[in-house]
């Protein structure tokens, strides 16, 4: 191969300056990579597998919107809980005051102070089911509605279904006990009305405990799905840092040596040039 000496063209300056031009891209890629960690950054990396990871991001960010929704439901029903379980509570007390005014054998003076203490209890148990509220959302009063939340990023829904009975049978028992009631009276009101919402509240503490419950897998399966999405999506846009940073000081080797060729073929028209110097 013939060598071409010339003083107007530098074909080795060429050949080194085009070598050191894709040595500074590839140099460019790799640093890019080690600073944001990204192999696919945008679509000028790889449009194809930047267009799928948008659309994985996207569903990320759907799966937290739908699983925060799930976490506020679940306070809402946890709330509610609270409240019918307290109400329970106070049912033992509530219970116990009924026998004893459905005790003829008690005097008026008696019974007077035990039918005040029954009507407070009643009063406490309303003022639980009043502050059963989260961010203004109710299951137990009067006035309560289901609610309704986003289970997967597919429109499923998952229910937690309003318990209105609780609120209405407890106030059927307020002042249904006058001051001239007797021990029959009392005795018809637990068999009755107490036994009712005895009733509605275990069926509340039932069907709103198996519907938080049902919420907490369902957000548990979400926050899965969801770490292994986001693992998937590092599989196509994450550089690999230890590799990357192998290549980073290779490039950099190859960049000194590329700048070393290209100064030493720069140098060779003066080399020519100095044969016809004196």
């Amino acid at each position: 191969m013939s060598i071409n000496n010339s003083v107007f063209t530098n074909p080795s300056a060429f050949t080194a300056l085009r070598s050191l031009n894709k040595i500074n891209q590839r140099l460019d890629t790799t640093q890019n990579r080690v600073s944001t960690g990204l192999k696919v950054a945008s679509s000028l990396d790889d449009a194809s597998a930047f267009a799928v990871a948008q659309g994985i991001r996207g569903e990320i960010r759907a799966i937290d919107s739908v699983i925060q929704g799930l976490n506020n439901s679940k306070a809402v029903g946890k709330v509610a809980v609270a409240g019918a379980t307290a109400v329970s509570d106070l049912m033992i007390d509530i219970r116990q005051k009924l026998t004893e005014l459905a005790n003829s054998s008690i005097s008026a003076a008696q019974r007077t102070i035990i039918l005040n203490d029954y009507n407070e209890l009643l009063s406490q148990a309303a003022n639980f089911i009043t502050n059963s509220t989260y961010n203004g959302f109710e299951l137990l009063t009067s006035g309560a509605t289901s609610v309704n939340t986003l289970s997967n990023i597919g429109g499923g829904q998952l229910t937690l279904t309003a318990q209105p009975d609780v609120k209405n049978h407890l106030r059927s028992l307020a002042g249904i006990l006058g001051a001239g009631h007797t021990a029959v009276n009392a005795q018809s009101v637990i068999v009755g009305q107490f036994t009712t919402l005895q009733t509605n509240v275990a069926a509340a503490l039932g069907t709103i405990g198996a519907e938080v419950r049902a919420l907490e897998l369902q957000t548990g399966f979400l926050e899965e799905l969801r770490d292994t999405t986001s693992i998937g999506l590092g599989n196509i846009v994450d550089a690999d840092l230890a590799r990357e940073s192998a290549k980073l000081t290779s490039q950099q080797i190859q960049q000194e040596l590329s700048v070393q060729t290209l100064s030493i073929a720069n140098t060779r028209p003066n080399t020519i040039l100095s044969l016809f110097r004196g």
